[in-house]
């Protein structure tokens, strides 16, 4: 029997799916830890629950870029071939950057086989991506998707053809720089948890990018939380971002952030098992429309019910085995993270 997948998702079963947390870390000993974290978190949850992304325009020393790329090629390399699911990126330096092109040659020259992606902060035009295309094809890491960071007004403007690119898998806000780009006409609180889920202009910027990914069939990213030690903070953030502005994907910056995002963006019990007993009952009428709980449903609720399946699973959340041999057992051939 074919997979809810294919059979639901039609011309977008190929579009990718995600870990819903994105943790960004640029210091050796935070590196190390953050794969330490991953490779435990995998064990507890039975999938891997959050990327890595190894960051080399944050975390390289002025003057020590061409160091720190080799330094976070080898702990990808030494990682995935002790942990084969690891799951691990790298931030390179903006595509006008001296050192974009050796982080280009030397990451992905050496590392693109075992990498999830490359970050590529700074993106304003779609001939920035093909820039990092390029490189890409230079470095011999031609299948080597590709993840843009939006941080301007003028890159929000040209979203939808950014979003377009087909080597471009997700797009992430920046918020930081895309305030600071307004030169004073959004205040300051605009970067913090409040003011970013408020002023109009920081809000619109999110939803396009959101809306632009969607169209698409690509990940929206949101942007960081700065106040890393409340936790709250970062569940309300995560749960806007998720349930408001349409974001499926969160970047973390501190390890305390990251069960705050799964548990934010992850389905309650109820809803998981909701669209279990919806997807199973669906299968068994071979997809045709079924009467559940007094509500008509057909392949166009199945998708979304479908969907928050797949959600869980990316979350760690436990699922009714009938369910779990779609992500394990003959579903495995149609892989659900790119």
């Amino acid at each position: 029997m074919s997979h809810p997948r294919n059979i639901l998702l039609g011309a977008q079963a190929g579009s990718v799916q995600l870990p819903v947390c994105d943790h960004y870390s640029g210091v050796e000993a935070r590196m190390r830890k953050s794969l330490q974290l991953q490779a435990e978190m995998t064990q507890e949850f039975g999938t891997c629950v959050f990327d890595v992304t190894l960051d080399c325009e944050d975390g390289a020393p002025v003057g020590g870029e061409v160091e720190h790329a080799a330094l976070v090629t080898e702990l990808a390399l030494t990682t995935t071939a002790a942990t084969p699911d690891a799951r691990i990126a790298v931030r390179v330096h903006p595509v006008d950057h001296p050192s974009f092109e050796a982080d280009m040659a030397h990451v992905a020259g050496r590392a693109g086989r075992v990498l999830t992606h490359i970050m590529v902060p700074k993106v304003e035009t779609v001939a920035d991506v093909a820039l990092a295309q390029a490189a890409l094809l230079a470095a011999g890491a031609p299948d080597l998707p590709l993840h843009v960071l939006i941080e301007s007004p003028a890159a929000v403007h040209r979203a939808f053809d950014i979003a377009a690119h087909p080597r471009v898998q997700s797009i992430s806000f920046g918020l930081m720089d895309f305030v600071s780009a307004h030169g004073g006409a959004i205040p300051a609180d605009g970067m913090g948890i409040q003011g970013q889920f408020t002023h109009p202009l920081v809000l619109r910027a999110k939803i396009e990018i959101a809306s632009a990914c969607h169209a698409h069939g690509k990940v929206p990213s949101h942007c960081v939380v700065t106040e890393f030690k409340n936790t709250e903070a970062m569940r309300m953030a995560a749960q806007k971002a998720a349930r408001e502005l349409g974001y499926t994907r969160m970047w973390s910056i501190h390890p305390d952030q990251i069960r705050p995002i799964l548990e934010a963006m992850a389905p309650s019990e109820a809803q998981i098992d909701q669209a279990s007993d919806i997807i199973l009952a669906a299968q068994n009428a071979q997809w045709a429309p079924i009467s559940h709980a007094g509500q008509l449903h057909d392949r166009a609720s199945y998708r979304f019910f479908w969907q928050l399946l797949e959600r869980a699973h990316h979350t760690g959340r436990r699922v009714p085995s009938e369910i779990q041999l779609f992500f394990t057992g003959y579903g495995k051939k149609a892989d659900l993270v790119s």
